[in-house]
């Protein structure tokens, strides 16, 4: 009876712990922060990849639509001024995309950027998708990612593998995809860049630099 009511306490817990971080920002606060860029519409795949092993350590995808967003699935990358809802990072100009990619580009992983056109309504229908589609749990990352993809036109048959290199692969043999490759010399432990990112001791990059308060 003592370890069937121990099971029966630490079940529940161990399934919280498997469960989404589902941040939810206010929906005017998620307003007020919509960034529309003006370069073309597009769906950029970020995939995140160790140094030296090459192992594929985390999927995101970037939409530029009516607004730029990033889905970045069972992500830990935040900023005070990016609202989140449902792991859609939202604001993303062109200060915080840099913002982001400095984040998990350090001395252990580098981040691959590929990036496909598409039209005004397949990259609206993706912001659709993503914002439809909830926290995702943690490891699911290109599982989730893959599975937006299958929702759109032209891109069914992502796979939907727990394999960012896969997911990567399959991405890189789409018709007019270009391709950037961004390293970092950044400790391999990027917590303290987080922290310098939302204490505003970053202030923004020029040229590829980091600017920095004194």
């Amino acid at each position: 009876m003592q370890r069937r009511h121990f099971l029966a306490l630490a079940l529940p817990a161990a399934l919280a712990a498997c469960g989404a971080d589902n941040k939810l920002a206010d929906p005017a606060i998620v307003r007020a922060a919509r960034y529309t860029s003006p370069e073309p519409p597009s769906l950029t795949l970020f995939t995140v990849i160790g140094i030296p092993r090459g192992e594929g350590a985390h999927s995101a995808l970037m939409i530029n639509g009516s607004q730029r967003v990033i889905f970045d699935p069972a992500g830990s990358w935040e900023h005070p001024r990016i609202p989140e809802r449902g792991d859609v990072l939202y604001g993303i100009t062109d200060n915080f995309k840099r913002f982001y990619i400095d984040y998990h580009a350090r001395s252990t992983y580098w981040v691959a950027e590929d990036t496909v056109p598409v039209s005004r309504e397949v990259a609206d229908q993706a912001i659709r998708v993503v914002e439809a589609n909830g926290a995702v749990n943690k490891s699911f990352c290109s599982v989730a990612t893959g599975g937006v993809l299958n929702q759109l036109p032209g891109f069914q048959g992502a796979p939907t593998a727990f394999s960012p290199l896969k997911l990567r692969n399959w991405f890189l043999a789409l018709p007019g995809v270009t391709s950037k490759r961004h390293m970092d010399g950044d400790p391999a432990n990027n917590h303290d860049v987080l922290l310098r990112q939302k204490s505003g001791a970053i202030e923004g990059y020029q040229d590829g630099a980091l600017i920095v308060q004194r």
